[in-house]
């Protein structure tokens, strides 16, 4: 086991995941305290444009992984090609995005590499015996624990999309290594055929830097318009409280709530939402949080950032033209 990290370089499409960028930031202030090197490993099918993103960011070694039977998402054959990336850079450290694939992928690869595992950590440190320290929330974000990794034990930690700020683009120029896809028995249990996109082209809350969320005040599904223009302007996803997804003004994939997604987004606005204690658990670490809202003792208020007391059918159109007025 050497003292180098290996970051998981998450692409869909050959279009690298922004949170797999962010990751990279704390391993580059990881290493600096280790004393080694930061890798990064790209799996798929077509990995060139994201291994190209990935070089930009900073690495001092990148790995890549294709195979036609890694186009598609897979738990089983990511394990076994994640697995042999470790074995190849036997790191001490491996960091992964607490996305939906990171979420399932770790702690498989924690399994077959025998590795130590905390998942949706916030922060990262060397402890003084030189072991990784992790942060991660409970209860709800009302808390966090402290997780402590033995030094002599690979560790595995998926962080949480937005804790960290991507790292700026360089010239890039680390050496590449291509590895084989070398399946293990059992891979072909679990086959994926085709990927349909709930939603067509409209940005995944779970994964948006910026998220336009509506509640049981918009009034109907056609209400959402509003919010749409707004999304559209700030080049957001759009969300909604689990009241307003019951009521059937949206689909249940883009309800933000214990129930639903937790997100954590740059920018969360929150539109007509009261605050129900589910819905605060699932928006609770976003970077900065802007409520609209008639009701001044809505609980949503207590945790904004900022907030707008009035009518969101007017205020959301307002906030609109504002926006569409800056950009241009």
């Amino acid at each position: 086991m050497t003292d180098d990290i290996l970051v998981f370089a998450e692409q869909r499409d050959d279009k690298l995941h922004p949170a797999a960028l962010q990751i990279v930031t704390v391993a580059r202030q990881l290493a600096g305290k280790t004393g080694g090197k930061v890798h990064a490993v790209v799996i798929g099918g077509p990995v060139e444009a994201a291994a190209a993103a990935t070089d930009k960011a900073g690495v001092d070694g990148l790995l890549t992984i294709s195979d036609p039977a890694l186009a598609h998402y897979s738990a089983l054959r990511y394990r076994t090609a994640l697995a042999a990336a470790i074995g190849q850079v036997q790191p001490r450290i491996m960091l992964l995005p607490a996305t939906f694939m990171g979420r399932d992928l770790a702690p498989r690869v924690a399994v077959r590499t025998r590795a130590a595992l905390a998942t949706d950590v916030i922060a990262l440190d060397i402890g003084p015996d030189g072991g990784l320290v992790a942060r991660r929330p409970i209860y709800n974000g009302k808390a966090s624990a402290g997780v402590v990794f033995p030094k002599e034990r690979p560790a595995i930690a998926s962080v949480r999309p937005n804790a960290f700020a991507a790292p700026a683009p360089g010239a890039g120029g680390a050496p590449r290594t291509a590895l084989p896809y070398a399946p293990a028995a059992g891979d072909d249990r679990l086959t994926v055929k085709e990927v349909v996109k709930a939603g067509g082209e409209v940005k995944d809350v779970a994964e948006a830097d910026i998220i336009v969320s509506g509640g049981r005040a918009l009034k109907s599904a056609e209400n959402f318009k509003i919010l749409y223009d707004l999304a559209k302007e700030l080049d957001a996803a759009v969300g909604a409280s689990r009241a307003a997804c019951d009521a059937g003004y949206q689909p249940h994939s883009r309800q933000v709530g214990l129930t639903g997604k937790t997100v954590t987004p740059r920018l969360y606005i929150a539109c007509g939402i009261s605050g129900a204690i589910q819905h605060l658990a699932g928006m609770r670490g976003s970077k900065v949080i802007v409520a609209i809202n008639t009701d001044k003792e809505a609980p949503l208020l207590k945790v904004a950032d900022y907030a707008i007391i009035g009518d969101l059918f007017k205020v959301v159109p307002a906030l609109t033209e504002e926006v569409r007025r800056l950009k241009n």
